[in-house]
């Protein structure tokens, strides 16, 4: 028999349209590992709600590889020496996965591919990260044009359907039981609303995938509606690598009609947000205008009390509380919401994005690094393509344009029993409820006058 090889899992998380994973059968029997790695220096560990849905998604892929005479081998510890003492365990020479371009796992495939051999193949995108340049060889920096240059390179190959069965080896080498990990939450258990909104795993992600398909033709007109199920969902199947955009791209179908090639080039955002990050590593830790490294972020007592408020839901703006306890529930939150909670921390409370970052990767089941910074980024205007910090949305004129007051009610119920018009922004006090955090003329001109100190230089 052929010596095993491993497959090395990351956020790749399916066995249908899985290159490595077809590449690894040609090769011989199949190992497929996943590594938890929360020790590995400058590594990025994984948030609360990330955690709880991996947990969901392993035990999700064991079972699909059970079902095809195979088995799911769990590891802790630095990715690149756990791998490399496997294989030395098992008599692999030889690990295939799919390229990822966090910069943690770029340095965890550097140190391995000088250990054993490995072999990494595209999956987890459109086009390649870094492959879409300008006639003068540059990587793109603004979405547009980025955008129109991928599609040139579209559409994808057709996905490739699941093994009916993996070869297996001989011998199976040991492996942590899933439970060992501890990462779902116990005391308190905060997951309730998570278990009733999502099925993590491939099966549920193309359930998902299934459900949207005859709401695609609406997206362009519904999906800014919070109170609407416009939206396909997927983000969090997508950042986990359960489905591939490929997948979805050819369910759409050859022909799309508009409000689907809208929704096409949202999945485009998240090749721009892997392609910013190909460009600049440390994006989620440093602003891309420079500038914006001298920003008069707000800081001490005060503003620790705010980012509070903020993250609980309680800064008086229904609207944005009613996005941060639906994050809080189900961890996601809808993308027009998302918008404005982000303006509201940077600009009205004038509150670093980076601490808005950090949140979002902690209870967001879709935080995928590329997206998150980008997204933090393009809303504080420091980003490469961003929202000009001078534009501050209104999240009261705004909840009212995009018909939040279902959302509301569901959200904050509280404001339940006021009716459409008064909602959005109650004119009276209302028991239980606070009066918001600071008012939107006043945090809009204290958020002008500290842009103003940067730009004098």
């Amino acid at each position: 028999m052929a010596a095993p090889v491993i497959l090395w899992l990351r956020r790749d998380l399916r066995l249908a349209d899985q290159p490595a994973l077809l590449a690894a059968m040609a090769a011989g029997p199949v190992i497929p590992v996943y590594v938890l790695d929360d020790e590995t220096p400058r590594h990025r560990a994984m948030g609360g709600a990330s955690r709880w849905w991996l947990h969901h998604s392993l035990a999700a892929l064991a079972g699909d590889l059970a079902a095809r005479g195979s088995r799911l081998i769990l590891r802790r510890g630095p990715a690149a020496e756990v791998l490399a003492r496997l294989a030395a365990e098992i008599g692999a020479g030889e690990v295939h996965a799919l390229h990822h371009y966090e910069p943690w796992w770029l340095n965890a495939e550097r140190a391995l591919a000088k250990q054993l051999r490995l072999v990494l193949h595209h999956g987890n995108y459109l086009v390649p990260p870094g492959s879409v340049v300008s006639q003068a060889g540059e990587p793109y920096r603004i979405f547009t044009p980025f955008w129109r240059a991928a599609q040139q390179q579209l559409p994808p190959p057709p996905p490739r359907p699941a093994p009916a069965s993996i070869p297996a080896p001989g011998h199976w080498p040991a492996s942590d039981a899933l439970g060992s990990w501890g990462l779902l939450p116990v005391a308190p258990d905060w997951a309730g609303g998570m278990r009733v909104e999502w099925t993590p795993g491939e099966g549920g992600a193309m359930a998902r995938l299934a459900q949207f398909i005859p709401r695609a033709r609406a997206y362009a007109e519904r999906r800014n509606l919070p109170g609407v199920e416009a939206t396909s969902r997927l983000s969090p199947h997508l950042a986990f690598g359960e489905i591939s955009p490929a997948t979805i791209w050819h369910a759409m179908g050859d022909s799309a009609p508009e409000g689907v090639q809208v929704f096409l080039s949202e999945i485009g955002w998240r090749e721009y947000g892997q392609n910013i990050i190909t460009q600049f590593p440390d994006y989620g830790a440093r602003p891309y205008k420079p500038e914006f490294a001298h920003f008069p972020w707000r800081e001490g007592p005060e503003a620790e009390a705010d980012l509070r408020a903020w993250q609980q839901g309680r800064t008086g703006y229904p609207i944005v509380d009613a996005g941060m306890r639906q994050l809080w529930a189900s961890g996601w939150m809808h993308n027009r919401v998302r918008m404005l909670v982000a303006s509201l921390l940077t600009k009205h409370l004038l509150i670093d994005w980076r601490r808005g970052e950090e949140w979002f990767w902690d209870t967001l089941v879709d935080a995928d690094y590329g997206q998150n910074v980008m997204n933090w980024q393009w809303n504080a205007g420091a980003g490469a393509d961003a929202n000009q910090f001078a534009r501050i949305m209104a999240p009261l004129s705004q909840s009212a344009r995009f018909s939040a007051a279902g959302y509301i009610r569901q959200w904050v119920p509280e404001l339940a029993h006021l009716s459409d018009d008064e909602i959005h922004d109650p004119a009276l006090p209302v028991r239980g409820y606070p009066r918001p955090i600071v008012g939107h003329a006043e945090g809009r001109a204290r958020a002008l006058a500290a842009y103003a100190m940067i730009r004098k230089g």
